[in-house]
């Protein structure tokens, strides 16, 4: 089960990276000194990414529990 752990802690990395990514998007449109609606857009089009990622690292960190329960 040492490649379920392994994986999982990959896909959990990968999830990581996205949510860093999508903060760092919503940080540059904030300095950006965009108007409440440009803004509230901008956010709005990085929301799928921070889901997704926030998906990857759940299902990720899954795996890693599972597979040292199964170990």
């Amino acid at each position: 089960m040492e490649w379920l752990v392994w994986g999982g802690a990959i896909i959990s990395l990968l999830g990581l990276v996205g949510l860093v990514w999508s903060i760092i998007k919503v940080a540059k449109a904030r300095k950006a000194g965009l108007s409440d609606e440009d803004l509230r857009v901008a956010v709005q089009k990085v929301m799928p990414l921070n889901l997704g990622s926030l998906f990857l690292s759940v299902i990720g960190l899954m795996l890693v529990i599972l597979g040292i329960f199964l170990a």
